[in-house]
């Protein structure tokens, strides 16, 4: 059972790991500011990167829980933001699709903020060593 979590942060964290490093591109700066971001050159590559580090974090399980928050921090603007469903009827179907797909991701970076990493990770660990005296 202790694969299970580690696969979990895996899959989990895959989507963050995977789609961060386009924050920094041209494309995905043209399309934050059409979709209405304030500095687009400055906060669409500032949220992939705490999108990657949040990510990264939970991935090996290294103070998950800041990590779980920096994805919370991630995901709430990138979500009332990027798919707002609600703004675009010709659009609605797919946007309501992506928020609600953001919506379980914040579910589950959440989860990880209140519960940690769990098995297979760094925290755990550190936590068996401080237990053992350090050595």
């Amino acid at each position: 059972m202790r694969y299970v979590v580690l696969i979990g942060r895996v899959f989990f964290t895959a989507i963050f790991l995977s789609s961060a490093p386009h924050h920094i591109t041209k494309q995905y700066i043209a399309y934050g500011a059409s979709q209405g971001v304030p500095m687009p050159g400055l906060l669409v590559p500032l949220s992939g990167a705490i999108a990657f580090v949040g990510a990264l974090s939970i991935l090996v399980g290294y103070r998950a829980r800041i990590g779980g928050w920096l994805l919370v921090v991630f995901l709430v603007p990138v979500t009332l933001t990027m798919h707002n469903f609600w703004a675009d009827p010709a659009t609605a179907a797919v946007q309501q699709t992506m928020f609600m797909k953001n919506l379980s991701m914040l579910g589950g970076a959440l989860l990880i903020s209140h519960f940690g990493a769990g098995p297979m990770s760094v925290d755990e660990l550190l936590k068996a060593r401080a237990g053992r005296g350090g050595q």
